[in-house]
């Protein structure tokens, strides 16, 4: 049995049109990047930069890797990935758990406050970065952590705690509350009821939150910047002292490379994991 034949429409026609054109707008620099990370440089100054290379050069992402000079250390980006994820992996698990305890504890437990409670988190996801630089450097100052990992970590989990109370408290919320009720009739406690019945109903929205607050630690540059360590700042402060360090010629090829090289992570998780924060959006993440 032969498909229906979808009858013709101009405006399905002007739709797919509309979302080709969106998607070269988005993907050209993307597109210009990586040509211009496979092309020597007396190449990139003589070609057109929509060319593709007339002979792959790989010589670009080799100095880039582990070559570039980030301020006076000529290592390349290698040694800053490092840096990044021991940064990154304790603040993104410190901040999903401690949210997940919040949202469950503001769902759940009813106190005097509570709303407040909730109401002071939320502004705390939309405060602009800057507003915070002066405070958070004397308070790291005084705890003895300034331009350490330990208190970038800290730092990162404290950011990232209102966001992910967030997500989990609007998710729980949707949750069928006999299940809690009659887990407190067996005898089951707080953290009983939360390790063993909520975590395990909330796949999607536990990776919405680990999406989220990964690319938020990974993509930082504000902090990394202010309270690095010297000689391991995360990635990102690396990047742009390899793309602002110029000894001589300007090697754009390097630049673009170690751009991309820094982007391949987050762009991973969104290729593997984006049907679970797709499904964890529509499952609670954005109900109140």
């Amino acid at each position: 049995m032969r498909p229906p034949v979808t009858p013709f429409s101009w405006e399905r026609v002007a739709i797919y049109f509309c979302l080709s054109a969106f998607l070269v707008f988005f993907l050209s620099p993307l597109y210009v990047m990586l040509m211009t990370s496979f092309k020597s440089l007396d190449e990139i100054r003589e070609s057109n930069l929509l060319l593709p290379p007339q002979s792959w050069f790989f010589g670009g992402w080799v100095k880039a890797w582990d070559q570039a000079c980030v301020g006076l250390s000529c290592n390349g980006v290698k040694p800053h990935f490092l840096a990044t994820f021991a940064i990154t992996i304790p603040g993104l698990i410190l901040a999903v758990l401690v949210g997940a305890l919040n949202g469950y504890a503001l769902t759940q437990w009813k106190f005097r406050g509570s709303d407040l409670l909730l109401g002071g988190l939320l502004m705390g996801c939309f405060m602009p970065f800057q507003l915070y630089l002066i405070p958070i450097a004397i308070t790291l100052r005084e705890l003895g952590i300034f331009g350490t990992s330990f208190g970038l970590i800290l730092l990162h989990t404290v950011y990232g705690v209102p966001l992910t109370t967030l997500l989990f408290r609007n998710y729980f919320v949707t949750l069928p509350p006999e299940l809690m009720k009659a887990a407190v009739i067996d005898g089951a406690g707080f953290f009983r009821i939360f390790f063993y019945i909520i975590l395990p109903m909330s796949p999607s929205i536990i990776m919405v939150a680990v999406i989220l607050i990964f690319t938020g630690i990974y993509n930082d540059f504000i902090f990394a910047l202010t309270f690095g360590e010297v000689g391991k700042q995360p990635v990102m402060a690396a990047l742009n002292n390899i793309v602002n360090s110029t000894y001589g010629v300007k090697e754009h090829n390097v630049n673009m490379a170690a751009t991309l090289l820094t982007a391949l992570p987050t762009l991973f998780i969104y290729l593997v994991a984006g049907k679970f924060f797709i499904r964890g959006l529509t499952s609670g993440a954005v109900k109140g």
